[in-house]
């Protein structure tokens, strides 16, 4: 189980938080920051494995427990708003293979104003947040 949910999470970082991935990986401890937030929900799919919960019940439950402090993804909330707002520089940020590399950019030119603001599930739809992050992808545009 801890092999499956450990996959699992990895999945989940390259899908919706590779910036947090390359930052892992630039402090050499991916595996150890896997291995970390499995062993926390260990217990909890161990009771749920006593319980008889069927194994996709396990893993989705215990996957939602690792990923809650993760969500909602600042990298595909920038994303959507390249491809919404700014698709002829996404397109092309695309086609040069350095899309990804951009938005983890565009997370490091945001990260005062996610944290002033507070990014969260509840105000990830805020008009204001968004236009504030608007602004500053194009300041980083121009830049």
């Amino acid at each position: 189980m801890q092999t499956i949910l450990t996959e699992k999470l990895r999945n989940y970082l390259v899908e919706n938080n590779p910036d947090i991935l390359v930052s892992l990986q630039n402090s050499l401890s991916v595996s150890a920051y896997l291995e970390d937030k499995v062993a926390l929900v260990m217990p909890l799919a161990e009771q749920l494995l006593a319980e008889s919960k069927p194994q996709y019940i396990i893993e989705e439950t215990c996957l939602n427990e690792l990923t809650g402090d993760l969500r909602p993804s600042k990298f595909l909330y920038i994303k959507a708003i390249l491809e919404e707002d700014f698709l002829q520089t996404y397109s092309r940020f695309r086609e040069i293979g350095v899309l990804t590399y951009e938005i983890i950019n565009l997370i490091e030119a945001c990260k005062g104003l996610f944290e002033a603001i507070g990014f969260t599930e509840e105000n990830q739809d805020n008009r204001a947040l968004r236009y504030a992050v608007m602004g500053t992808i194009q300041e980083y545009l121009e830049a």
